[in-house]
């Protein structure tokens, strides 16, 4: 028999501002610890210099991850024109340089064919798998490695500010996988005048946002008190993108113990994923068939 995991039995949403020189698994942690709370986990990595959203969930809440994870996202970031790194961004080493500066005029050019559906090539420096190895490791080693292009929506890619010539504020609105640092490295090589992330903040994912946010500060100061718990939002927000149903008490019940349940008819349609709930409380994440929610995902409590 596996060991019982210790902790509360606590289940919602926390917003952590993020502040830099931290990884999102270690915030994690310490949300886990200042709630006491048995489960967490979060939607969407950030880079340990980024700042902004870091979407925690706790308990149940953490069923409803993905759904926050493939939402839209933004962040506005500061790009460093004219130099290059290995890592994409002011941590790395500095590979290429230039002189050319170009105008906002010819930036802003160059940022439209960032925009929709496009073929993105993740940082060397990164999480993603090689061989069963993280591509981090292997570029730490010395080791040469050929990462495949990925495919990323660009809802929005716009020229904020010019604060001097080495350097411009854009602000991108993405979807799921978005590296920041390759577009600012892929917007340096359109240029033909190199660039890296100077600095990135994460400013809304979702339905969450950084304005909303509890910095580690107030998490350490009210740990393990009531108060924090003031902080938690409803496992429901996780869910905001998706169509809600309403359930009958019976199939509420149903939907609980994993059986397809009856909802109150609606506009979803046939096959559409929708999550039920019954006094206004998640019952169940599915697929909507004839009036009926088939479970994917189930909420206890």
């Amino acid at each position: 028999m596996g060991r019982k995991r210790k902790g509360r039995d606590i289940s919602g949403w926390l917003v952590v501002d993020k502040p830099a020189g931290l990884t999102s698994t270690a915030v994690v942690n310490k949300v886990r610890w200042a709630f006491d709370a048995k489960k967490a986990g979060h939607a969407g990595t950030l880079d340990p210099e980024a700042t902004g959203v870091l979407a925690v969930a706790l308990g149940e809440a953490t069923k409803t991850v993905p759904y926050i994870t493939d939402a839209l996202k933004a962040y506005t970031f500061t790009v460093r024109l004219g130099q290059a790194t290995n890592t994409d961004d002011a941590e790395g080493e500095i590979i290429a340089e230039s002189s050319d500066r170009p105008s906002d005029d010819a930036i802003k050019d160059a940022l439209l064919p960032f925009l929709g559906e496009i073929q993105q090539v993740p940082p060397k420096f990164s999480a993603v798998k090689v061989d069963g190895q993280r591509a981090y490791k292997l570029a730490r080693d010395g080791e040469e490695i050929e990462l495949a292009a990925r495919p990323l929506w660009v809802e929005e890619l716009i020229l904020v500010d010019r604060p001097d010539p080495d350097h411009v504020v854009l602000e991108m609105t993405c979807g799921k996988g978005g590296y920041v640092r390759s577009i600012a490295r892929d917007l340096g090589e359109a240029l033909g005048c190199h660039a890296h992330v100077k600095c990135l903040r994460r400013i809304w994912s979702g339905p969450f946002d950084a304005e909303d946010g509890i910095s580690l500060e107030t998490l350490d100061d009210l740990a393990k008190s009531p108060e924090l718990d003031t902080y938690l939002r409803p496992l429901e927000e996780g869910l905001a993108d998706l169509p809600e149903l309403t359930c009958t008490p019976e199939g509420a019940s149903k939907l609980r113990n994993g059986n397809p349940g009856m909802v109150l008819a609606s506009d979803v349609e046939y096959g559409e994923e929708a999550w039920a709930s019954y006094e206004g409380k998640a019952v169940a994440v599915g697929q909507y068939k004839s009036g009926q929610l088939h479970p994917s995902r189930v909420f206890v409590g």
